[in-house]
């Protein structure tokens, strides 16, 4: 279970964003031999069935017109509850030592508008244990509408990313030295960390909304981030289903690309079953996202 950061008390060697956990060996000699995070990336492609979820939403969307549900927010949600149930997945290391988030973070990039030039907005939101995918919409739906109605204006990360690159190169340069030094030690300022999607737990992408197939994109070394994910449009598929009939179903692509430093495969492939049984059985998205699902790994 993630640290709370309200009732842990913190021990030397921990961070602001998170507490420092004990690991085996492997673990620890792999944070020294490859200290990049883009050196020990793992890639995974899977197409879900989200034929159950696709009609979650639209019965969603009928019994409550006022507050409009997307799949998206659905995934949002999915991926909160699953890294709640699996805890490894929201750990992260940086400073060469292995670290576990007290929160759960997802972030995402929002186009202000579907022109080749609009910018792009930096999105990020803390679900809480109490909440549901209601809350994830609402929430999400208000920093979307905030982000939008600013037009050019920018705030947070966005303008401040935008008042450093002003400066001229060298000093830019000793900056994000000084930068990337403080964040090898913990030490980044809140300023420049809160909001951030380079330190949430997962950074989404729904490549879907814009007709794109999944890709697999890159981690960064910089920040804390161990989990990307790229969604792609939603299409339908033949499907041999348990009964041995074929249907066609309604299938989405998804592209991931995780640090195998906090976990291993086994660990990541029943990550990835809980999100196929949330998918197919949507419903769960109703319970508050630390309510366990009830999925038999077994």
């Amino acid at each position: 279970m993630a640290a709370n950061k309200n009732k842990y008390k913190r021990r030397w060697g921990d961070r602001r964003d998170g507490r420092r956990v004990k690991v085996s060996g492997m673990q620890t000699i792999m944070a020294s031999l490859w200290p990049k995070r883009t050196d020990c990336e793992v890639y995974l492609h899977d197409t879900i069935d989200v034929t159950e979820m696709m009609k979650y939403v639209e019965r969603k969307n009928a019994e409550h017109p006022d507050l409009k549900t997307t799949f998206f927010h659905c995934v949002i949600a999915a991926v909160a509850k699953m890294v709640r149930e699996r805890p490894l997945m929201n750990r992260f290391v940086q400073g060469r030592r292995v670290y576990e988030r007290f929160d759960i973070s997802v972030a995402f990039v929002a186009k202000l508008a579907f022109e080749d030039h609009a910018e792009e907005a930096l999105l990020f939101f803390v679900p809480k244990d109490t909440d549901t995918v209601d809350n994830v919409s609402q929430m999400v739906v208000n920093k979307v509408k905030k982000v939008r109605s600013r037009g050019n204006q920018k705030a947070g990360v966005d303008d401040l990313l935008d008042k450093v690159a002003a400066f001229p190169r060298p000093i830019v340069m000793l900056i994000c030295k000084i930068v990337r030094w403080l964040d090898f030690w913990g030490k980044n300022p809140a300023a420049l960390t809160e909001g951030d999607p380079h330190y949430a737990t997962v950074l989404l992408s729904n490549l879907g909304s814009i007709k794109c197939p999944a890709v697999y994109h890159h981690l960064n070394n910089y920040g804390t981030n161990s989990i990307m994910v790229t969604i792609g449009t939603i299409h339908e598929e033949e499907r041999l289903m348990p009964d041995g009939s074929k249907q066609i179903r309604k299938v989405c692509d998804v592209g991931a690309t995780l640090d195998e430093r906090i976990g291993d495969g086994f660990y990541f492939a029943r990550s990835l079953k809980l999100i196929h049984y949330i998918c197919a059985h949507p419903e769960l998205l109703d319970q508050p996202i630390g309510e366990n699902s009830g999925f038999d790994y077994h």
